[in-house]
């Protein structure tokens, strides 16, 4: 493939705009070539569009890289309203090449970023592996060992990336059209507006090496989960280098057992949900491509680009919101986003529907029995917490919920179908309980990650 990603507003723009339009065109084509044909043919011929247009999507985008691709990445693991049910996931299987075997550059192009980082590779590394071991929106992943002996996994950012995504966020409305065209009910601008202001902080390497750092300290003995830490000395604006989890990638856990998903299933729900409630930060980009299945049976967790924090005060509100609908109060939650200026006292929102909307969101976290999370289940919860077509919250759709919990509601409708994508069943609501009302966990997990936090030494910022 082409060594350089497209950098200009209206070079990136318009390819986006032509996979919008050629959906379009081919979705007219597609409904008037049916007209009178067997129902067996009229099959086929939604599975090659459906195929057409997510090979279409996923090179494109692809080749983009940047914000634009990490859309497709986003799409892949919800379900998607543009396709016949028997065809979502075909569409699925598709994008998820964006998130699993991104196209990928040639290494003479990623050579010259590595040593204008860290200079000759020949002093940094004893043995560097050529081929990637994973490509996705910003950059690519080298197997590396250092010269101390270390295996190490070295993210290289694509040649000009920094531009490409800029240019991604000015064309924002283009990227919520080619949404739109996908994923109807989740082109909430307020909500896309805020994932690609997110997308940002992805191509901050240093920063990003300084909080894997943290995290991994945090986690540093955890009896069930792995973060490995970055090596801060070898990272740099465009290269990070982090100790390497040899994993098995997300579609190996999808295969196990039941009962290993669900104790998978657990301990994603506790990275990525528990997190927030228990230390005001969590990982706002939960995706398969970001869970590695360690040889030791462990869940690693990678990629800490937009990985953030939360105030007190912010996290305790979410807390307290999720709370009241689960004790349907739904008085309380109208007052305070009232209080909060989240809701208009002016506008036709009602308390009951102010209650209806938080447990169409987070009801998962709410109903006191096992649930088996589909991606039906979790795309229905993020339709209807950000779809304005949804009649009995349209009033909800038009207040204004503040950035730091558009992020963090993000964060966990995508935990959600990252759940959906491992069908995975749990009571979700006995977990939740630990950070909902502070409860000692019932699960056996639970008891041994209390008993490690209480005897682990602080974990300094």
């Amino acid at each position: 493939m082409s060594n350089h990603v497209p950098r200009g507003r209206i070079s990136r723009g318009g390819r986006v705009g032509r996979v919008v339009a050629g959906q379009a065109v081919r979705g007219v084509g597609t409904r008037l070539s049916m007209l009178g044909r067997p129902e067996q043919v009229r099959q086929r011929l939604r599975e090659r569009a459906a195929r057409q247009t997510a090979q279409q999507l996923v090179t494109v985008l692809g080749g983009m890289k940047g914000a634009a691709m990490k859309v497709g990445q986003m799409l892949s693991v919800l379900d998607l309203d543009m396709l016949p049910e028997e065809q979502r996931e075909l569409f699925r299987i598709k994008l998820a090449e964006l998130r699993d075997q991104a196209p990928t550059f040639p290494m003479r192009a990623m050579r010259k970023v590595i040593e204008d980082d860290l200079g000759p590779m020949s002093r940094v590394f004893a043995d560097f592996d050529e081929t990637p071991i994973a490509a996705a929106s910003i950059g690519q992943v080298y197997r590396a060992r250092l010269r101390d002996g270390r295996q190490v996994a070295v993210k290289v950012k694509y040649p000009g990336v920094d531009r490409a995504v800029h240019a991604d966020m000015r064309n924002l409305m283009m990227i919520s059209r080619l949404w739109k065209a996908g994923l109807p009910s989740a082109a909430d601008d307020d909500v896309l507006a805020e994932i690609t202001r997110t997308i940002g902080g992805e191509l901050d390497y240093p920063r990003e090496a300084r909080t894997q750092h943290h995290v991994a300290a945090r986690y540093r003995g955890h009896p069930y989960i792995t973060v490995p830490d970055s090596i801060e000395t070898y990272c740099g604006p465009n290269v990070l280098v982090t100790e390497l989890v040899d994993g098995r990638p997300f579609g190996d856990i999808r295969a196990l057992p039941d009962a290993d998903r669900r104790r998978i299933g657990e301990l994603i729900y506790r990275f990525y949900i528990t997190s927030l409630f228990d230390d005001n930060e969590f990982c706002g980009d939960p995706h398969p491509g970001n869970i590695l299945l360690a040889a030791d049976g462990r869940p690693a967790f990678v990629d800490f680009g937009l990985y953030t924090d939360m105030s007190p005060a912010d996290v305790e509100l979410e807390r307290e919101i999720i709370r009241a609908a689960g004790e349907y109060r739904a008085g309380d939650i109208y007052r305070s986003w009232v209080v909060r200026g989240i809701v208009d006292p002016d506008a036709e929102v009602t308390p009951e529907e102010c209650l209806d909307y938080v447990w169409a969101a987070t009801g998962w976290h709410l109903l006191d029995e096992d649930i088996t999370v589909t991606p039906e289940l979790a795309t229905s919860a993020a339709v209807f917490a950000v779809d304005p077509r949804i009649s009995a919250f349209r009033g909800m759709h038009r207040q204004h919920l503040p950035p730091e919990h558009v992020f963090s509601r993000r964060a966990d409708l995508y935990t959600y179908a990252v759940l959906g994508q491992l069908h995975t069943t749990d009571n979700w609501h006995r977990l939740a309980r630990e950070w909902l009302y502070r409860e000692p966990p019932t699960t056996e997990i639970g008891r041994d990650i209390a008993r490690w936090r209480r005897g682990a030494r602080p974990v300094s910022s």
